[in-house]
């Protein structure tokens, strides 16, 4: 072929392939319901009852949170909709609080739902929620079928933008009832970083809470704040106030900075976690491995010097007579081979990544919250 005619010019493959195309349609018809309201059942903001707003942290903290972090909660990552129905078709309508904006995470992680069908324990990924990304609202249909079937409906909240509004479109006269309960009324509180947070997944469901989530049967609270857990004292004052915790997990040495913040900031934050939670399993979690360890090896020293802080720290509380707190090394949750091709950067998981942290993770989980799952 000629230079003249290479064709040239910008591809547009939502008008080249059908699959790739946004839905149109028009009126839906359709019951909109809240998941604010029964039977519906929201997880995942342990102040929903008392502010009524999807978010990580109370609207007026008894303590002065940094401003990045409280900004950050306004993220929904970790949110859930949890529901059984029989509709044949099912919607939803969302109100973002922006766009999505991010160079190396799909907006779909950052800004949409994805939906798994299926009881807890036996979800099965369904769909995520196909819009235009230039905007700041959507509707969606997950599914339309022709016959009525009581399904087992999750709806995973986005992981970086926050969520003004969210209903959920079914047929009216359809039943809608409450989901399975839970295992138990208590919760999994992990707290860290953006890959806590879900960066950066191409869909909320591939956050690793959110994948153990599903595999046990309990609620989560995701409590990443990316570049931004570092373990301040007033951050573990406000943790500390959610009710019926199950298991707290620390993972936030990625942004602990250096090893003498981490020194400064892990005994403390687990001293003040003790004074409100004496008996409630703790789990310290080091952290993945970064691509550029590799070739640099100081920062694989600081990894290492960061790891031994995390260990030395949990073999003081037990040598104190907590037994109830653990350590787990973070450089398994990659995997030792070619744990380098389970990120977008170098440091923040694939998919696969998340997936093969979450693979790490069920077993240390399930032994940790045998007592709640039994």
């Amino acid at each position: 072929m000629s230079e003249q005619t290479i064709p040239s010019g910008r591809v547009d493959a939502q008008k080249l392939d059908p699959n790739m195309k946004l839905e149109q349609h028009g009126e839906l018809g359709l019951q909109w319901l809240s998941p604010k309201e029964a039977p519906l059942r929201l997880s995942g903001f342990p102040w929903f009852s008392q502010d009524g707003v999807y978010r990580r942290l109370p609207m007026q903290p008894k303590h002065t949170l940094p401003r990045a972090v409280d900004q950050l909660a306004n993220s929904t990552a970790g949110g859930q909709i949890m529901f059984q129905t029989d509709s044949p078709k099912l919607a939803i309508r969302v109100k973002l609080s922006g766009k999505a904006g991010m160079y190396h995470m799909p907006a779909t992680g950052q800004c949409g739902f994805d939906m798994y069908l299926g009881e807890q324990g036996d979800q099965q990924y369904f769909a995520t929620v196909r819009y235009d990304h230039s905007q700041t609202e959507y509707e969606c249909v997950l599914y339309d079928y022709k016959q009525a079937e009581l399904r087992h409906v999750t709806l995973n909240f986005p992981l970086y933008q926050g969520v003004q509004e969210v209903h959920v479109g079914v047929v009216p006269g359809s039943e809608v009832k409450e989901p399975l309960p839970y295992r138990s009324d208590k919760k999994v509180v992990i707290y860290g970083t953006s890959i806590t947070q879900g960066g950066c997944a191409t869909r909320p469901g591939m956050a690793y809470t959110n994948i153990l989530s599903r595999r046990l049967p309990l609620e989560f609270v995701n409590l990443g704040f990316s570049g931004n857990g570092r373990g301040e004292p007033e951050v573990a004052r406000v943790i500390s106030e959610i009710e019926r915790p199950a298991l707290l997990v620390l993972d936030y040495e990625a942004n602990a900075v250096d090893v003498e913040l981490m020194k400064r900031t892990l005994p403390e934050f687990i001293r003040i976690y003790r004074e409100v939670h004496p008996d409630v399993p703790i789990l310290v979690l080091s952290k993945i491995q970064f691509a550029r360890e590799r070739f640099e090896p100081e920062l694989l020293q600081k990894r290492l010097d960061m790891k031994m802080v995390e260990m030395e720290t949990v073999d003081m509380y037990r040598s104190q007579g907590d037994e109830n707190i653990h350590f787990f090394d973070g450089t398994a949750l990659l995997g030792t081979d070619s744990y380098d091709e389970c990120t977008v950067d170098g440091v923040h998981p694939t998919d696969l990544g998340f997936l093969r942290m979450a693979d790490t993770l069920t077993p240390v989980l399930h032994e940790l919250l045998h007592r709640e799952l039994a």
